[in-house]
């Protein structure tokens, strides 16, 4: 176990985040925070980056106005990004950061970033869902 992965995880247990899966030799751990619209979320050492990924929805139907206001979703996320899988199937949040000189704060921005999103997209993300 490297020494970045073993910082990452104690910023984690810093943010009192619930470690749902560990994967060791991959260097990935899998947490939540349900009250916070953490669920799921990829925490992966990809060395040199760290890999910050949860999915947010499946993508029902192709939709050019789901697709366009993504991307104006994006233009007010402070970290991060709405992206989809290489599939175009699912909906994910992704962020990246630099593992060499990572500290808490930073990444305590980039999740609390998420919890930000899906406190302000969410019920609109839904929308599409239903459509």
């Amino acid at each position: 176990m490297s020494e970045k992965f073993e910082l990452v995880k104690s910023f984690i247990l810093d943010m009192n985040l619930h470690i749902t899966h560990e994967d060791v030799a991959e260097e990935l751990v899998v947490v939540e925070d349900e009250e916070n619209g953490i669920k799921n979320l990829v925490i992966d050492c990809e060395d040199p980056i760290l890999v910050i990924e949860q999915p947010i929805m499946p993508v029902v139907a192709d939709s050019l106005a789901l697709y366009k206001r993504l991307l104006q979703m994006n233009r007010s996320l402070v970290h991060g990004a709405f992206v989809l899988d290489e599939d175009g199937k699912t909906i994910l949040f992704r962020d990246t950061l630099q593992l060499q000189n990572l500290d808490f704060n930073e990444l305590e921005a980039s999740i609390e970033a998420l919890s930000l999103a899906m406190a302000e997209f969410s019920g609109e993300l839904l929308t599409y869902v239903k459509k």
